[in-house]
């Protein structure tokens, strides 16, 4: 049957709109046609967490014209979690059940599939300071170097003094690293290039790693507690910190809690720091942060990588050592941080997020968590349960890996109904402040680089095993460079704040890691699309509408794709159009009057011309 009895993401159907705050009404309308003679409507809802469904009846609201049923009830979920709904309706010949086929549409007599809804604890803010911002992404040891001499570094690091060479990638036998090469990009040169970054229009820094470890990722945690001498000193990081807060820019660090270095402190696998450590006895203060099968070699570690030994993280000293008076996240917030971006976050327990969270926001309520969870993060189930990662008391936002796939899969195939379904999906689902402060990348130190990726002819993959120093040719960077453009323009303008890889802005190549973290190209960046990113930067500051404005999808068919973002009267429209020809778009007599801000090759105030795989950005009044 084509009858759409429901539809979740119609305001005449369902308002508010997606996720709703505990005990705020929800307002849900059913229309059925008249022959089916209805008697009775039921909105049938139960919570994740718990086993019967219950039944509230609709009242009919009306008849519109001669063949239409309307049924309405209010619906006030009173706690914070995942609620699943359907609706049946009964009829002289029975009661008939209607479910959910998708995009929010619902169908009778369907698949049994249900409709979500997030309900989250009210009271949860997301820092105002990041909302309409962006945020700049640096693996430290690629970005810059300033030159200075440095103590204490340990004398088996590989020092290289090519800025811009290859990588080194030499895995023994059994595929392990063992040899790390390091640029010697540092904390000094990143605050040397704060001026650089102002002008790009960051207001956030996110810094991979930078605590004292043996690699050049620096996810092998050996002191929580120091910075990696090779990146500088303590009073280094607090001077950053300092010197960016005076350009409007705050600093984000990564926590990587749910493993360490075997060579560390803690586990001290290699017998670098003395005789202690976990690994070296069973008196070790930190023997119960690790999980023995067999002490002291057989251990549990991440992912079966022996080099990073797995902590229980539900351990009482552990915790109070990360998350406790005078611990890890206390020390470098009074150093300056603004916050963390969780790594891992989805292998986590729930004890630990929440102790983290709780410390921060004492700390600082305005600082920032961020959580990197690559699925939808509304719904995730994992370690046997399900995930509250949004309802409130845990992360306030998370690493966006759903509208980077959503950008990069529709400005490589033209999907424009996939795309918008997949940014329609993750609006409805996730709480507004949480979208407010996703973290919206298109590309991190874990994936591809963006132009990369889009350059090729093939179906790239966001990570592939196979790793190869390959360049891009001219013809395929110049490929890259024009499609990067189109993907950044629908990044900066998405709902949420866009995330920088460092370098995607200049035009940077690279496959799999360790490609993907070669040095920044200092005096060698594509001028053009360096323009392009600091263009949609001053886009973004002038209009408060990126800061928490309304979504608006116009249209997504044959390769194109049209929303506006619209905020007290006024916004921008952004069109994409990933054709292999120029198209003319015949705005909506609603928006008429647009004015070009950015892309396209000519608008009348009523239609818009854009070349192939272009993107616009257009000022309108409501």
């Amino acid at each position: 049957m084509h009858y759409i009895p429901f539809n979740s993401r119609k305001s005449y159907h369902k308002t508010p709109f997606g996720a709703v705050g505990s005990g705020d009404d929800v307002t849900l309308r059913v229309i059925l046609p008249r022959e089916f003679q209805c008697r009775a409507v039921w909105l049938v809802v139960h919570r994740d967490d718990r086993r019967d469904w219950s039944y509230f009846p609709f009242s009919w609201e009306c008849m519109e014209g001669c063949g239409e049923e309307w049924w309405r009830i209010t619906y006030t979920p009173d706690s914070p979690g995942l609620y699943w709904y359907h609706f049946e309706y009964d009829t002289d010949w029975g009661r008939v059940r209607i479910n959910c086929a998708g995009g929010g549409i619902g169908r009778i007599n369907g698949e049994n599939a249900d409709w979500q809804l997030t309900v989250y604890d009210k009271k949860t803010k997301s820092p105002v300071w990041l909302k309409g911002g962006v945020i700049y992404q640096i693996f430290p040891d690629r970005f810059f170097s300033s030159g200075e001499p440095k103590k204490n570094v340990p004398s088996d690091r590989i020092i290289r003094s090519d800025w811009g060479g290859e990588p080194m990638w030499e895995p023994d036998g059994r595929g392990r690293i063992s040899k790390y090469d390091y640029f010697g990009g540092d904390l000094k040169g990143i605050e040397q290039k704060l001026p650089y970054l102002q002008s790009l229009g960051i207001t956030c820094i996110y810094l991979n790693p930078i605590f004292e470890a043996h690699s050049n990722h620096r996810y092998d945690v050996a002191d929580y507690m120091k910075i990696d001498p090779l990146l500088g000193t303590e009073e280094d990081f607090k001077d950053l910190c300092a010197a960016a807060r005076d350009r409007g820019i705050r600093i984000v660090l990564d926590g990587v809690f749910s493993h360490t270095g075997a060579d560390s402190v803690y586990f001290n696998k290699r017998g670098r720091y003395g005789s202690g450590g976990a690994y070296n006895s069973k008196k070790s203060e930190y023997y119960s942060w690790y999980k023995f099968r067999r002490w002291p070699d057989d251990y549990v570690s991440w992912w079966d990588i022996d080099i990073l030994p797995e902590v229980n993280e539900e351990d009482e000293s552990y915790l109070d050592f990360i998350a406790g008076r005078g611990g890890v996240l206390e020390k470098w917030m009074d150093a300056g941080a603004s916050g963390f971006r969780i790594d891992v976050a989805d292998e986590l327990p729930d004890k630990l997020l929440d102790r983290v969270y709780e410390t921060v926001k004492r700390k600082n309520l305005d600082a920032y968590i961020v959580g990197e969870v690559w699925e939808d993060a509304s719904n995730k189930y994992s370690y046997g349960k399900r995930r509250r990662y949004l309802l409130g008391g845990q992360m306030d936002s998370v690493m966006n890996y759903p509208f980077a796939d959503a950008v990069l899969s529709f400005v490589k195939t033209g999907c424009a109904e996939v795309f918008m379904d997949k940014i329609i999906t993750v609006l409805e689902n996730y709480p507004r402040e949480v979208v407010d402060t996703l973290m919206n990348h298109i590309g991190t130190h874990d994936t591809v680089r963006a132009v990369t990726l889009l350059a090729k002819s093939e179906k790239a993959e966001r990570s592939p095993q196979k790793r190869s120093p390959e360049r891009l040719t001219i013809e395929q960077l110049e490929k890259g460079i024009a499609l990067l453009k189109a993907a950044s323009t629908l990044q900066f303008t998405l709902p949420g704040v866009p995330s920088v890889y460092y370098g995607d802005e200049a035009g940077l190549d690279g496959g799999a890691d360790p490609y993907n973290r070669r040095c920044y190209p200092w005096d060698h960046e594509d001028g053009g699309l360096l323009r392009h990113y600091t263009e949609l930067s001053r886009i973004r500051r002038e209009h408060p509408c990126f800061i928490d404005g309304e979504f608006v999808p116009i249209s997504a068919a044959l390769g194109c794709v049209a929303y506006a973002r619209i905020k007290d009267g006024g916004g921008v429209i952004v069109i994409a159009n990933m054709n292999c020809h120029e198209i003319e778009y015949y705005l909506p007599p609603e928006w008429h009057g647009a004015r070009l801000l950015l892309g396209g090759t000519g608008c009348d105030g009523s239609t818009v011309k854009l070349g192939a795989a272009a993107a616009a950005v257009l000022d309108v009044r409501c």
